[in-house]
C-alpha cells in the first residue's frame, strides 16, 4: 500500500499537495475510496481512505497504528564522503535498512572537498533521496541527514558504543555488539579508507575497530554490510 509522510495529524481529514498530490492523481492514478498509508514520521501510522484527487488530495483517516517497521537499535552511520553519486545510493540503501541517522564526515583520504554551499545542495538532495526510501520501504521514520563535519567534530556525536569499520582489522561484530545495544554509530571511510592517524584517533575517543571479514569492501557496500550485520546482532534482521 502507498505510503506517505504527513507532519503531525489534527483530526480525522488530512490534505496533501505538492509532490505527494501529484504522485497519488497522476503517477498512482489513485481515486476516491482507495486508501493508502500515512505516517507522521514519529513511528505512528494511518490508514487513510482518499476522498478526492488532484492538485490537492484530500483523505479521510479510517485508523491508526504503532508502526511496526522501525528497528529497536538506534543507528547513525558516520560516512566519510565518498566521491561522485556514491553517497546517493549509500543514502538510499541505508535508509532502506533501517538506520537512524547519516552524519557525512570530512576525512583525510576524502576525494570530494565540498564547499559549503555545494555541500548544502547535496544535503538537500540527499534528504529528498532518504525521504523517497523510507516511503518505499514503508518505515515509519526518515533517517536525519546532518550537514558535513570534521572527525573531530563527529566524536562529540558519539553513541553509546561505536564502531569503526578498518581495513587493517579489528574484532567481529558478534563480540561487539548485542541484542541490548539500543544506540550504536558506524565510522565507514571513503575510497581511501581512514588513515592510522584517524584510526588512533577514533580509537582514543573509544571508538572500537572492528572488521567485515577478509575482503577488503567498496565504500558504498561496507556501510550496507555492517547495517546488517548489527541489526542481525540486535534482532531486527
Amino acid at each position: 500500500m502507498p505510503r506517505f509522510f504527513v507532519p503531525p495529524v489534527d483530526g480525522d481529514t488530512v490534505i496533501l499537495d505538492g509532490d505527494s498530490a501529484v504522485h497519488i492523481s497522476r503517477s498512482l492514478r489513485m481515486r476516491p475510496g482507495e486508501q493508502l498509508t500515512l505516517s507522521d514520521g514519529q513511528g505512528t501510522d494511518y490508514q487513510a481512505e482518499i476522498l478526492s484527487t488532484g492538485s490537492l488530495v484530500q483523505l479521510k483517516i479510517l485508523s491508526q497504528s504503532r508502526c511496526l517497521t522501525e528497528p529497536a537499535a538506534r543507528l547513525t552511520l558516520f560516512q566519510a564522503l565518498p566521491k561522485g553519486d556514491k553517497m546517493d545510493f549509500i543514502v538510499q540503501k541505508a535508509t532502506e535498512l533501517g538506520v537512524s541517522v547519516i552524519q557525512p564526515v570530512l576525512t583525510d583520504r576524502c576525494v570530494s572537498r565540498p564547499d559549503s554551499k555545494s555541500m548544502a545542495k547535496k544535503c538537500e538532495r540527499y534528504r529528498k533521496i532518504a525521504l523517497e526510501a523510507a516511503q518505499q520501504s514503508g518505515r515509519g521514520k526518515i533517517p536525519e541527514i546532518r550537514e558535513l563535519v570534521t572527525l573531530r567534530e563527529a566524536v562529540g556525536m558519539l553513541p553509546k558504543k561505536s564502531v569503526l569499520f578498518y581495513e587493517k582489522g579489528g574484532e567481529r561484530l558478534a563480540k561487539l555488539i548485542s541484542p541490548a545495544d539500543e544506540d550504536i554509530g558506524m565510522f565507514v571511510g571513503s575510497e581511501g579508507g581512514f588513515s592510522e592517524e584517524e584510526a588512533a584517533f577514533l580509537a582514543e575517543n573509544g571508538v572500537v575497530p572492528a572488521t567485515l571479514g577478509a575482503r577488503i569492501l567498496r565504500c558504498e557496500t561496507a556501510p550496507l554490510c555492517g547495517i546488517s550485520v548489527i541489526l542481525s546482532l540486535t534482532g531486527d534482521i
